[in-house]
């Protein structure tokens, strides 16, 4: 296979170095130190930079001000994000704006993507359900609402787009509190029943489109929204968003098959590509530490112990990338192989929970107790890598998935 990158995507991440060269991977207080989040918001001057250096319209076609690139491309940019721990919602804002580029059609979303690309709008999105250990459309419902109060109930002449009423919650939104729309998946569900004018029969919505998965894009301020404070592991600050008869007009509901599943494998590479970027960075400080750091008058990176640990960790790094670039390439190109694509996506997410996790674990072996040191920037890398390692499932969960789709197409 070959991986060589397109100058398009080697100037992105040429692009993305320059703006984030000065960002600090410790920038803000260590969330051991602090008893609720470590800021109040994203890095609001590193997401303006980002915006002038056209990265964050880097995936929008050019009818709406981007430069057309694709997943490959955010990665690599995410990569190089992760590198620094950049504060800002990048992975999440991209993925749901080429969601909605690709699901949308013409719809009313579409006029908000030159807003996306200029910087002017935060999305986010809910992808762990109530507690992260369920299919995250199952914790939202959405019915159509066909009764007499409705938009486009009978009377208006718009019959047939009636608005959507969604119930549910959404646990650990990333950066729920600075985002402007938050996509929300959700589950149809009966619609309600429509009181039939006097000697007709009722009607009844729902039929043939009950338990299909759909996509809904609300705004943070919508009423029946209702956000609450939760901390991550990194200790940034996240959101328990909760639907309480939030109704979406016409159009505001993407009930194209396969939208939501779009953006949960956009939103799960991009964790892999985070995952690969930390862990590089974290491998260079052990690297470097363990050159430095002498024991019996010879640095202990000559030791043989911690280099087959140091090497050993190399190797998850390699593994972690190339299943990174096979899932990105499968999803960019719709190239044909013996699972689908959804396979090489939780291969990926597998090698990058597992990666991290142990590159994090043996970072901090071998820098001793200063590697626990809440002033040394590492402290901060392990917490943003367990956080990482379980976003988007764990390893365990993507192994289940994984065999699920073994089963569901044996080798021919």
């Amino acid at each position: 296979m070959d991986f060589t990158f397109t100058e398009e995507q080697q100037a992105a991440v040429e692009a993305a170095r320059a703006v984030l060269s000065g960002v600090a991977p410790d920038a803000v207080p260590s969330p051991a130190l602090v008893p609720g989040a470590v800021a109040e918001d994203i890095d609001r001057p590193l997401w303006s930079r980002l915006a002038a250096a056209d990265l964050l319209s880097l995936t929008l076609a050019p009818e709406h001000g981007g430069a057309g690139l694709d997943l490959i491309a955010l990665c690599l940019v995410l990569r190089e994000s992760a590198k620094v721990l950049a504060r800002v919602p990048l992975l999440e804002t991209c993925a749901v704006a080429m969601t909605l580029q690709r699901y949308a059609g013409e719809g009313p979303f579409t006029e908000l993507l030159p807003r996306v690309g200029r910087g002017e709008l935060v999305l986010t999105a809910g992808a762990n359900g109530r507690t992260g250990h369920e299919p995250a459309e199952r914790a939202v419902t959405a019915r159509r609402d066909d009764g007499p109060d409705a938009p486009g109930a009978p009377g208006d002449g718009r019959r047939g787009n009636a608005a959507w009423v969604l119930d549910g919650v959404q646990s650990a939104v990333p950066w729920a509190q600075a985002a402007d729309w938050i996509a929300i998946p959700a589950h149809t569900a009966p619609a309600r029943t429509v009181p039939a004018p006097q000697g007709e029969a009722g009607a009844e919505g729902g039929g043939s489109g009950e338990g299909r998965a759909v996509l809904a894009l609300v705004r943070r301020d919508q009423e029946g929204v209702t956000v609450a404070e939760q901390v991550s592991t990194s200790g940034e600050l996240f959101g328990e968003v909760r639907l309480d008869g939030v109704r979406v007009g016409p159009g505001e509901l993407i009930e194209a098959p396969g939208a939501w599943e779009w953006l949960r494998d956009l939103l799960t590479v991009g964790t892999c590509a985070l995952a690969l970027g930390l862990g590089e960075t974290v491998l260079s400080m052990t690297s470097q530490y363990t050159s430095k750091r002498e024991q019996f008058g010879f640095p202990v990176a000559t030791f043989q112990a911690v280099a087959v640990q140091a090497a050993d960790r190399y190797i998850d790094l390699r593994a972690m990338e190339v299943t990174l670039w096979q899932a990105a390439w499968r999803i960019t190109t719709g190239g044909a192989g013996e699972l689908p694509a959804a396979g090489d996506v939780a291969v990926a997410k597998i090698w990058a929970s597992d990666g991290v996790r142990r590159v994090v674990q043996t970072a901090q072996h071998l820098h001793g107790g200063f590697g626990a040191d809440t002033e040394y920037a590492l402290h901060r890398f392990h917490a943003w890598a367990k956080q990482i390692e379980l976003s988007l499932g764990s390893a365990a969960a993507h192994e289940e998935a994984l065999a699920d789709l073994l089963a569901a197409h044996p080798p021919v």
